[in-house]
């Protein structure tokens, strides 16, 4: 395997994703002196949305832009049937803080649901229990490319008229029942952090299934502008007096990506199945090196996909099994000593989040599943090289002596 690891750890969370062709193609932007958002990047949309089958596709700065796009789309005013002040949200206690603040910040009140302990996502058989006459959405995060039952949740969604946001920002490419995650849901949100399944450094992609949806996304994207979307000729006519070009009808932000994200993310893109392939071939190799080892085989267990599912895996999620013996921070204390990077599964249970106190979103409920997991769990990285036999016994070397 090319050696492009740091010197701390042979084994770091995030390699080196990037190929000669990939910077040449952000080269190639960068020559042509058109940085900000133009043809590439349409191009990179229409690709992404034909490949996915999801009705309307944009790209965005980041996947943390995209769910905050999601939410503000929900509560517009030009919105037909928009979410109220007050309105809750589902959402599981394992999440990003991007994936939560964006319910907040769009004055919506998130209910947390515990986790299945088996798959990470959400624990379908809570999400009934937990719905009142205030509730109008489930927010998914599908964990590392798995995901829930889709089909209880699109019943749950079609019986209560919900609407469905899947953030996969950590599921780029994976499947519930040979469709492509991010294509069940009103809204959904993908990632190309340097981590994840493709990568443009940062960037990201907002998808929706309903015109004016997209058409209001544009809007907020780009400062609320008109331009470029289907509002600009019955705003230009009605404000004559107006320069057409330069007529805000909303509210907005600027997430827009550069044309050299666009160009780069487009070009990894290309190759999301090879890496798939690659990523979930690495995964194979340790688990069969670390389960077929003597020493390790009753120490260590790996969470697996959910029925139906196809995974593109982001990353390999581990429990340790006798965590009185073995304690999960000395244990990956040992492992970073050891060469390999760790990090906790997402963020763990986010009601435990200092943050989450500091804005009262704290209350009496237990969440057993998530704090479970996190009490014993943690993740490595997967990298898009292939692992020779030489490399994945190092691996489990450093496994071995990080347990003794």
């Amino acid at each position: 395997m090319k050696k492009i690891y740091t010197n701390k750890f042979f084994y770091p969370l995030i390699e080196d994703p990037f190929s000669k062709d990939d910077i040449n193609e952000g080269v190639k932007v960068l020559k042509s002196k058109q940085i900000t958002i133009s043809k590439k990047t349409k191009h990179f949309e229409k690709r992404f949305n034909s490949t996915l089958k999801t009705n309307y596709s944009l790209m965005v700065n980041s996947g943390s832009s995209a769910n905050l796009l999601a939410l503000q789309c929900l509560i517009n005013p030009y919105r037909k049937k928009r979410l109220n002040y007050g309105d809750e949200v589902i959402i599981p206690t394992l999440c990003w803080s991007t994936s939560l603040w964006p319910i907040i910040q769009a004055n919506l009140k998130p209910v947390f649901i515990d986790i299945n302990p088996d798959t990470l996502n959400i624990d379908e058989s809570q999400i009934e229990k937990k719905i009142t006459k205030r509730t109008k959405a489930i927010l998914l995060v599908h964990v590392l490319g798995n995901s829930c039952n889709l089909d209880l949740i699109l019943r749950i969604k079609k019986k209560y008229n919900l609407i469905l946001i899947e953030d996969t920002c950590e599921s780029l490419g994976s499947k519930f029942k040979n469709k492509y995650l991010g294509s069940f849901g009103d809204f959904s949100s993908f990632s190309f952090y340097t981590s994840h399944q493709i990568s443009s450094g940062e960037g990201g992609m907002i998808s929706c299934k309903d015109k004016i949806d997209y058409n209001i996304i544009k809007s907020l994207r780009s400062h609320g502008w008109s331009r470029d979307t289907s509002f600009e000729n019955k705003f230009s006519k009605k404000y004559s007096n107006l320069d057409k070009r330069f007529i805000f009808f909303n509210s907005g932000y600027n997430l827009r990506p550069t044309e050299i994200s666009a160009a780069i993310a487009h070009s990894q893109f290309k190759r999301l199945k090879t890496f798939i392939k690659i990523r979930n071939n690495n995964r194979r190799k340790i688990i069969s090196a670390i389960k077929n080892d003597n020493f390790l085989c009753d120490k260590l267990e790996f969470y697996r996909n959910n029925k139906n599912v196809s995974a593109s895996w982001f990353g390999l999620s581990i429990k340790i099994l006798d965590i009185k013996r073995n304690n999960k921070n000395k244990i990956i204390n040992r492992l970073e000593k050891n060469g390999i990077e760790t990090r906790p599964i997402i963020s763990g249970n986010f009601v435990k989040q200092p943050a989450s106190k500091k804005y009262n979103l704290i209350n009496k409920e237990k969440y057993p599943n998530t704090d479970y997991m996190y009490d014993r769990s943690f993740f490595i990285g997967l990298p898009t090289k292939s692992l020779d036999r030489k490399f994945i016994n190092k691996v489990k070397l450093a496994f071995i002596n990080s347990f003794k």
